[in-house]
């Protein structure tokens, strides 16, 4: 089972279900808001999003499957599997996301002046406030947005008893190796960290390196 990254779709795993399909019945979906889903019915948290993995799998009939998650399908992945560790067998992550760092007082400044703004002036300050992928986002998206960055899934890692191998990319800047990676390695219990080539898409870059160790790992 894929789940891709945010503001991505499964095609975004194009290597992945050419060469893994080979071995296992791959089954690959998009997000509720994202490639050719559905919009969601409201403004989704990871929390949600995990409930509708689990849907998926049962109305799929997929058995344990293995997962393979990339970046926001960690964060679903991770949040579902903390839950009920017997939805999937062994766990694959790349650019794993989920963590939420201290905010530095220059962030903590832009964030009041974004509120004051707000208030005064909401079409200025939804325009020139927050990065560019969150300027991009309707304002649905923008709400779900901000609940899914904001939650910290470090116990929810910790909870995780499957399997898990965890590949970051040396030169990912979204999710770096040496701090997403490492940490996380250390809270789930099962795990290992591999660092390879590449950037926050090294499943993509690296392609053959990529397929090669997750199949050894899911072999």
């Amino acid at each position: 089972m894929l789940l891709h990254g945010y503001g991505s779709k499964k095609e975004s795993f194009y290597y992945q279900i050419n060469f893994l399909s080979q071995f296992f019945k791959v089954t690959a979906a998009d997000f509720p808001c994202f490639g050719a889903s559905e919009p969601a019915d409201g403004a989704w948290s990871v929390g949600d999003y995990a409930q509708w993995l689990k849907k998926f799998i049962s109305r799929a009939g997929l058995e344990k499957p293995h997962i393979l998650a990339h970046s926001f399908g960690a964060r679903v992945a991770i949040k579902a599997l903390s839950e009920d560790g017997t939805l999937a067998d062994k766990l694959v992550i790349t650019g794993g996301a989920g963590l939420v760092k201290p905010r530095s007082p220059r962030y903590m400044r832009k964030v009041r002046a974004y509120r004051r703004i707000k208030k005064l002036f909401p079409k200025f300050a939804e325009k020139h406030f927050g990065s560019e992928e969150y300027k991009k986002l309707s304002p649905l998206m923008r709400e779900s947005y901000k609940k899914i960055v904001n939650e910290d899934l470090r116990a929810d890692a910790a909870k995780i008893l499957n399997p898990a191998l965890l590949i970051y990319g040396k030169d990912d800047k979204v999710t770096p190796p040496y701090e997403e990676g490492e940490i996380f390695n250390s809270l789930i219990k099962n795990s290992r960290l591999e660092i390879i080539e590449g950037d926050h898409f090294c499943f993509c870059r690296n392609p053959e390196l990529f397929n090669h160790t997750v199949l050894n790992f899911l072999n």
